[in-house]
């Protein structure tokens, strides 16, 4: 099943079922993808589009989620945060941070990589191999972790 078919399917689900903060994550995933096939002239946007969509939209509840807590607006934050929830499903599996920082070591081993000055090549490779394995991870803590790991 592609991801536009499980979109379309959890929309009906969430319906029937009448969760409101469900059928409004879904109902917000599925208006972007709309809007974004109507864009390219109706062509249909593919797994990997969806998903950098879903990656956008989960990065935009989690920054709002940050701006009405520290307003003071929690009821807002926790509608925000139910509705991440629900989009997070729709993304792969995490890195795990062992994961991650065996692809740090391996790839600054095989550079010879010692210092920050080499931080753009290593950052380049680790991010290259965080994207094959078909997992989802942090740029920012990709770069925080590489930094430590060259010394800056």
């Amino acid at each position: 099943m592609s991801l536009k078919e499980r979109i379309n399917e959890e929309l009906k689900t969430a319906m029937k079922a009448k969760d409101a903060d469900r059928l409004n994550a879904i109902r917000s995933l599925r208006a972007e993808l709309l809007k974004k096939e109507k864009e390219k002239a109706g062509s249909e946007a593919d797994d990997e589009a969806i998903l950098a969509m879903v990656k956008r939209l989960v990065k935009q509840r989690k920054e709002s989620i940050e701006m009405f807590s520290q307003n003071g607006r929690e009821a807002d934050a926790a509608k925000e945060e139910a509705e991440l929830k629900v989009l997070e499903e729709f993304l792969p599996e995490e890195l795990s941070e062992a994961e991650l920082d065996a692809i740090i070591a391996e790839v600054i081993a095989a550079a010879g990589a010692s210092s920050a000055r080499e931080m753009g090549p290593v950052m380049g490779q680790v991010m290259g191999r965080c994207k094959k394995t078909g997992k989802n991870f942090d740029g920012k803590e990709v770069n925080v972790k590489v930094r430590s790991a060259l010394g800056g």
